[in-house]
């Protein structure tokens, strides 16, 4: 009795820590930006709530994280231990990418964030709020460069909702993408650009510090903790929310689904992760299963008509 209790026990034990499973997480861009931050941040919080023993995270940048996703289709089918971040910036990708592989070849698991855009310029700009932005849009839209994510993600949606607000044609937005959040930020404050715009947690350190000048955020209501208005504020009736999920691979198992969306909830609920989220400024918009997908399938439809307005796509 007694033995068969021990290897029963050991059993157990070997059970237990193979499904502490080891993941691999892509970040379908380059270090800095969002997506990255979302990968480390998993890692971190898999790890320290013991969820999982190992968690690596790669990054694979290029055009709106769709050169991260054909790899991760080719490479990771039937693989439940691989696991990729991506976005609203992502659908957007894909659409003015032409991208022949698209979400629905991937296991969506969970909506994880949501983050609101913010606008920022360098502290010795001559442009001091929203309302001056508006003001030197409207005399040259082409004369305001914006420093942004990829080329159809939330960013630039965001800058053509604005022109469109304003009475501006989006199409003479003087849009430049790059491909991580640390690119665009040295653009930023190298003064190579007017304004930057994107998720106001890659801003913050330096808001902050005093080194960038936040002028408005994509919130319908004012923030608490973020000193800025809204952009509705400003003079443009634009509100907008980015957010990230995590996706698992083709060709997985429902029992494997299952298992990671449940390991995935157990991190979203643990305190490592809500205090990330808290020191992020990043909202809690959990949600999984069908309902996620369903939603998932509702925003692939809506920003199609969004880059279409905008010129993005034909």
């Amino acid at each position: 009795m007694k033995h068969f209790f021990l290897t029963t026990l050991v059993s157990g034990l070997l059970t237990l820590s193979a499904h502490a499973a080891d993941y691999k997480i892509m970040a379908p861009a380059a270090p800095g930006g969002g997506w990255d931050q979302t990968a480390r941040s998993m890692q971190a919080a898999l790890q320290d709530e013991g969820i999982s023993s190992n968690v690596q995270v790669t990054n694979v940048p290029g055009a709106g994280g769709t050169i991260g996703l054909a790899q991760f289709v080719n490479q990771a089918n039937g693989d439940p231990s691989q696991l990729i971040v991506g976005g609203y910036v992502m659908v957007g990708a894909i659409l003015t990418n032409n991208s022949p592989v698209t979400l629905e070849q991937v296991t969506p698991i969970a909506r994880l964030t949501g983050e609101y855009e913010a606008i920022v310029v360098p502290a010795a700009s001559d442009i001091k709020d929203m309302a001056g932005l508006v003001e030197k849009l409207k005399a040259d839209p082409g004369s305001v460069s914006w420093a942004g994510g990829s080329a159809g993600g939330t960013d630039h949606i965001t800058a053509g909702l604005i022109a469109k607000a304003i009475g501006v044609d989006p199409t003479k937005v003087n849009y430049i993408a790059f491909s991580g959040g640390g690119e665009a930020l040295a653009a930023i404050l190298g003064n190579q650009v007017t304004v930057g715009i994107s998720g106001y947690g890659e801003f913050a350190e330096q808001v902050k510090a005093g080194t960038l000048r936040l002028i408005g955020i994509s919130s319908d209501e004012r923030i608490e903790g973020i000193d800025a208005p809204t952009f509705k504020e400003g003079g443009a009736d634009v509100s907008i929310q980015n957010w990230r999920m995590v996706a698992a691979a083709p060709g997985i198992t429902d029992e494997q689904k299952h298992a990671i969306t449940a390991e995935i909830g157990k991190m979203a609920k643990s305190a490592t992760w809500q205090k990330t989220l808290n020191d992020k400024g990043w909202a809690d918009t959990f949600l999984a299963g069908d309902e996620f997908s369903k939603q998932l399938n509702k925003d692939i439809e809506s920003t199609t008509v969004i880059l279409k307005e905008i010129g993005l796509v034909k």
